[in-house]
């Protein structure tokens, strides 16, 4: 399980104290699938960032009873100067995860050919959300964090992903944050709404996105 409570994140900025997530709180339990709405620059990589334990919030707590993974399609889950075989080896390292057998998986997962071979810096965003997400699943996760699945832009891989994550590991638990409700309706079950720096949950989906619509024509950014 996923537990947030009252967690609020405040950054110091040059107009000030900005407020970018107030008072949110929401439970995952094993083999939910959450989908957090939001309009670009309304906290929503905040979320997920302070979720996978990146960044600390500022008051209220995240508990974590779950093995939770690093927020996939962010650059910042690899390191730019190794290559994405390196990475790979890296990764398997700290997560005890045998590379050998991994290898082959990842390959076939993000059709990277010989690019996995080069820097991951020289990667373009789709190459670099596709390796985040194969390297991913070769580690046994409970939960995984999901920004933007939208950034890998390759509709047969999605294709592959949803698969992956719906199907093949389908106990799972997901939280996937986006400003595109059309991934919310094809990988989530429930949903909620990130405006103004607070959460609004919702008992459907429907519900979720008739919300966040109204919320586009009174757009607020946070950060």
């Amino acid at each position: 399980m996923i537990k947030v409570e009252n967690m609020c994140k405040h950054y110091m900025t040059r107009q000030g104290h900005k407020n970018i997530l107030q008072n949110i709180s929401f439970t995952v339990k094993k083999g939910e699938k959450l989908g957090i709405l939001g309009c670009n620059g309304a906290g929503k990589s905040t979320l997920i960032r302070i979720i996978g334990g990146i960044e600390q919030p500022s008051s209220g707590s995240v508990t974590r009873s779950m093995r939770v993974s690093w927020p996939l399609a962010l650059e910042g889950a690899m390191v730019g100067g190794l290559s994405g075989m390196d990475n790979l080896r890296f990764v398997c390292r700290i997560y005890n995860v045998d590379f050998e057998s991994s290898l082959g998986y990842v390959k076939k997962m993000s059709e990277l050919g010989n690019y996995l071979y080069e820097p991951v810096k020289t990667y373009s965003s789709g190459m670099r959300a596709r390796l985040a997400f194969a390297m991913s699943l070769v580690v046994d996760f409970d939960c995984y964090l999901i920004d933007e699945v939208s950034a890998v832009g390759d509709k047969r891989f999605n294709a592959k992903l949803k698969y992956e994550l719906m199907d093949r590991t389908a106990d799972r638990s997901v939280i996937m944050v986006s400003h595109f409700y059309g991934v919310i309706q094809e990988y989530c079950d429930r949903a909620a709404v990130l405006n103004s720096g607070e959460l609004f949950s919702f008992q459907n989906i429907e519900s979720a996105i008739a919300f966040y619509d109204k919320t586009l024509n009174q757009k607020t950014i946070t950060f």
